[in-house]
């Protein structure tokens, strides 16, 4: 059972704060006060923080109380689907942001992202932060290898701040990856997350699959709002999802086809996406796939 503990300070009240942040903890209480620091530190707007805190019995649910943050809890770990969905129910602002809490935001990284949401006149986006990693995975989205630190206790917070602006990075298409904001009327079109992912691998491109359907064609990340990841803090821990598995069945395709022919991950950002023409080769391949799969 999930439980809801809102504060009453008026000042958080709807319309007062810009986005409505999104933290599912999973006892990482370090790397949860770190990202929050951030968030008000280096956010050049006030914006309404939630925490999901899973379990919490690291003292992460008492330090998000002390600090008078909104937040829900579980006295078990839940999964990112849940956790999500569970702080978006608190959400007091039309624009969600959803965020890891091993992410390290950097100066004016929500400048440069409500910026482009000015430019649209739709809801239909989803706008993403890049990110810097200090080891490549080959992912074109984010900044990498660039090293200031693989834990707190190594990480070079003030070299950083000096040189994050130095590294070169355009816009790019794709999305999907947190720091990401939408909308709040296009999230409860979708219905958030979907659970049946969790405790989440997969969930990530099963929720841009759930906006392609529902018409979001602007993915796009923003090349000069950025934050330092410090990886999967949490992830380790967890017993994993088959979540390609999942994927696969649930849209009878795989996402690599998806996030290179729809999304078109990691290419210099051009406009709005539009309906791809996918090699049948590649279409026969997923129907193996699936075949053997199911």
């Amino acid at each position: 059972m999930i439980k809801f503990f809102e504060n009453n300070d008026q000042s958080q009240k709807k319309g007062e704060r810009l986005f409505s942040i999104l933290i599912p903890s999973w006892n990482n209480l370090p790397y949860l006060r770190f990202c929050i620091e951030s968030i008000l530190k280096n956010s050049k707007y006030k914006h309404q923080i939630i925490v999901h805190v899973n379990d919490g019995s690291d003292g992460s649910k008492k330090w998000v109380e002390e600090q008078g943050f909104d937040y829900s809890w579980s006295e078990n770990n839940v999964g990112v689907c849940y956790a999500f969905n569970s702080a978006a129910a608190m959400a007091k602002s039309q624009y969600l942001l959803l965020l890891d809490d091993d992410n390290y935001l950097l100066p004016d990284w929500d400048h440069y992202i409500w910026e482009e949401i000015k430019t649209l006149e739709h809801p239909y986006f989803a706008i993403s932060a890049t990110k810097i990693e200090y080891k490549s995975t080959f992912n074109q989205c984010v900044i990498a290898p660039i090293d200031y630190g693989h834990t707190l206790e190594t990480f070079r917070e003030e070299d950083l701040l000096k040189e994050y602006q130095s590294f070169e990075k355009n816009d790019w298409y794709g999305s999907s990856w947190y720091p990401m904001a939408i909308h709040k009327q296009v999230w409860d079109q979708i219905g958030g997350l979907s659970v049946e992912f969790t405790p989440g691998m997969y969930s990530d491109p099963d929720f841009m699959m759930k906006l392609w359907h529902a018409g979001v064609r602007y993915f796009k990340g923003i090349g000069k709002s950025r934050s330092y990841h410090f990886m999967s803090r949490s992830v380790r821990r967890i017993k994993k999802n088959n979540g390609r598995k999942q994927y696969l069945v649930k849209w009878r395709m795989s996402n690599s086809v998806f996030r290179t022919y729809y999304l078109k991950m990691g290419q210099p950002f051009a406009g709005s996406v539009t309906e791809p023409e996918i090699p049948w080769l590649l279409k026969l391949k997923d129907r193996i796939k699936l075949l053997f799969t199911v």
